[in-house]
C-alpha cells in the first residue's frame, strides 16, 4: 500500500509538472498513461459550443482509440463559444458536462488551457470569435486546428493565415467533408483529369454569418477538394429553399455548388474527368478528419494548403456579392483585394500588442 501511496504521489507530481512547464510546440510533448502504457500528447479544445467538441472526445478518450490517433487526448477544455448565438450557448452546459466524463478538466480561460496543453482544436462554433481566440494561442506556438468556419470574414481568414506566418505556427482548417469516400479514388486519378463537378450540402443560414459560411462550407469544400484551386468568378442564384453557385476556374472548368434549405438534406456530389464520372460515396463521420488532425500534429504540415482554404472562403464571399447584384458573376480578384486591404489592419492591431 505505501508503494502505491508513492507512485500515486509521484505521478501525481510528473503530470503537475508537465502541466505547467512551457515547451514549444515542436517538442511533442507527452506523458505516459498507467493504464495502458501509452503515451498522452496533451490536446485542448477551445469552444464546447459545438458537437464536434463533444465527438472529438469521445474518439480520442475512448478506452481503446484508434492507433491511428497516435496517443493524442483531450485533456482540457476552455467552454466559452458563442456568445448570442442561441442554438450554440445553450448547448455549452451539457457538452461540457459530457465531456468532463472522459476526464477533461475545464478551465476559466483560454491562458490557462495554454499552460496544461501542447496542441489545440479550436472548435468554437461562432467563426467571428476564431481571429480573437487564435492569436493567444499562436503567442504561445502551439499547433493547432480550427474548424469550420476558419472565420466569419474573408478579411479574418487572411489575417489568421498571415498571422500564422508571423508566429511561425502552422494551422489547417477543413470541414470533415473533405474525406467523403471517393475524393480519395480521384486524386489517384480513377477518372483522369477532373474536368468539372456538381457537389451538394445543407445550407443553413445564421444571419451573424454570411450565407454560405455556416453550412454551405460542407458542399463548398467537397468542390474544391476535387477541382482544386484555380476559380476566377462566381454566380449564384438564389431562392429561399436553395442556393446554387457556379464557379468557373482559370482553365475553363465549371464547378457548381448546390445549397440545399427545403426537402431532403444530404452531402455529396458527383465529378466529372476525362476517363469518367464518379458519384462520392455517402458521408461517413470525423474519424478521417481526427485522422489527419493527429498526424498533422506530429507532423506541422497542414494537409490543406491556406491558399485553398482562403479560396473556398472567397469563393463564398464572391457568391455573396453576386446575390447581392442579382446573380452576376462576381470575379474572385476582386473580392481579393478588397479582404486583403481589410486583413491588414488586423495583422497590425494584433502584432503591435
Amino acid at each position: 500500500m505505501a508503494f502505491k501511496r508513492t507512485r500515486k504521489r509521484r505521478d501525481f507530481l510528473r503530470n503537475a509538472t508537465l502541466g505547467t512547464i512551457g515547451l514549444t510546440f515542436a517538442s511533442g510533448t507527452a506523458f505516459r498513461n498507467y493504464k495502458t502504457g501509452s503515451e498522452v500528447k496533451k490536446v485542448g479544445i477551445i469552444g464546447l459550443d459545438t458537437s464536434h467538441s463533444t465527438a472529438f472526445t469521445r474518439m480520442l478518450n475512448s478506452s481503446e482509440p484508434d492507433p491511428r490517433f497516435s496517443g493524442y487526448r483531450i485533456v482540457a477544455a476552455y467552454p466559452r463559444g458563442s456568445n448570442d448565438i442561441k442554438s450554440s450557448t445553450d448547448r455549452i452546459p451539457g457538452y461540457t458536462e459530457e465531456v468532463k466524463k472522459y476526464g477533461v478538466q475545464i478551465v476559466n480561460s483560454i491562458e490557462e488551457l495554454l499552460s496544461l496543453v501542447d496542441y489545440i482544436l479550436l472548435e468554437t462554433n461562432d467563426g467571428r470569435l476564431h481571429l480573437e481566440q487564435a492569436v493567444p494561442v499562436m503567442r504561445a506556438g502551439k499547433r493547432f486546428f480550427i474548424d469550420k468556419p476558419i472565420a466569419a470574414s474573408l478579411p479574418d481568414v487572411i489575417a489568421i493565415f498571415r498571422l500564422s506566418e508571423i508566429y511561425n505556427v502552422p494551422l489547417f482548417s477543413s470541414s470533415s467533408l473533405r474525406y467523403i469516400p471517393g475524393v480519395d479514388d480521384i486524386a489517384r486519378g480513377a477518372i483522369g483529369k477532373v474536368t468539372g463537378a456538381f457537389a451538394y450540402s445543407p445550407a443553413t443560414l445564421e444571419k451573424t454569418h454570411p450565407d454560405l459560411f455556416w453550412y454551405g462550407v460542407h458542399g463548398v469544400e467537397i468542390l474544391f477538394t476535387v477541382m482544386g484551386t484555380g476559380c476566377v468568378s462566381v454566380s449564384r442564384t438564389f431562392t429561399e429553399g436553395a442556393d446554387v453557385a457556379t464557379g468557373v476556374w482559370n482553365d475553363g472548368r465549371i464547378g457548381t455548388f448546390r445549397g440545399i434549405r427545403t426537402g431532403r438534406a444530404d452531402y455529396g456530389g458527383t465529378v466529372f474527368g476525362e476517363k469518367g464520372i464518379m458519384v462520392l460515396g455517402k458521408y461517413g463521420g470525423y474519424e478521417p478528419l481526427l485522422v489527419e488532425i493527429a498526424r498533422f500534429f506530429e507532423t506541422g504540415v497542414p494537409p490543406v494548403k491556406p491558399e485553398e482554404t482562403t479560396e473556398i472562403f472567397a469563393f463564398m464571399t464572391a457568391a455573396d456579392e453576386s446575390k447581392k447584384a442579382g446573380g452576376k458573376p462576381v470575379m474572385i480578384e476582386e473580392v481579393m483585394k478588397k479582404a486583403k486591404k481589410d486583413a491588414e489592419k488586423s495583422v497590425l492591431k494584433y502584432t503591435k500588442q
